[in-house]
């Protein structure tokens, strides 16, 4: 009965189950965070976070791949090459990848803290005895 009345009403039990928790209604957005922009900045962070982690895992595997085949190659030297220069690129990329996410956190961090504002200064600078003015 409980499950019809919540289907009719439309909000298909949302209601009754957020008011178990501490938010008011099911759709209150503005209770989320007290930064509006941080769900969007949060987001595109871990977007961001996943990508790179995804081509460090890529990278990884790159690695391990050249190195059995160096371990393989037998003394062929083109197969120990081919290795080397996929170890190689590995590394480039591995450097690339960790530089893109030191310099996108950082980015983010700037964006989404708000600068510490200084209140304004109330102490004027005084003006020089005799009236500022030293004339012979």
């Amino acid at each position: 009965m409980a499950v019809d009345q919540a289907l009719a009403a439309g909000d298909y039990g949302l209601t009754e189950t957020v008011s178990q928790g501490s938010l008011q209604s099911a759709f209150a957005v503005n209770e989320v965070g007290s930064n509006p922009g941080q769900f969007l900045s949060s987001r595109i962070g871990q977007i961001v976070g996943a990508i790179l982690s995804f081509v460090g895992v890529i990278l990884l595997i790159l690695i391990i791949y050249a190195g059995i085949l160096w371990m393989t190659a037998s003394g062929n030297e083109k197969n120990v090459e081919k290795a080397k220069n996929i170890i190689i690129s590995a590394i480039i990329g591995l450097i690339i990848v960790l530089s893109a996410y030191a310099i996108t956190a950082f980015v983010g961090r700037q964006l989404t803290t708000a600068p510490a504002q200084t209140p304004p200064s109330t102490n004027t600078p005084e003006a020089p005895a005799g009236g500022g003015l030293t004339g012979s």
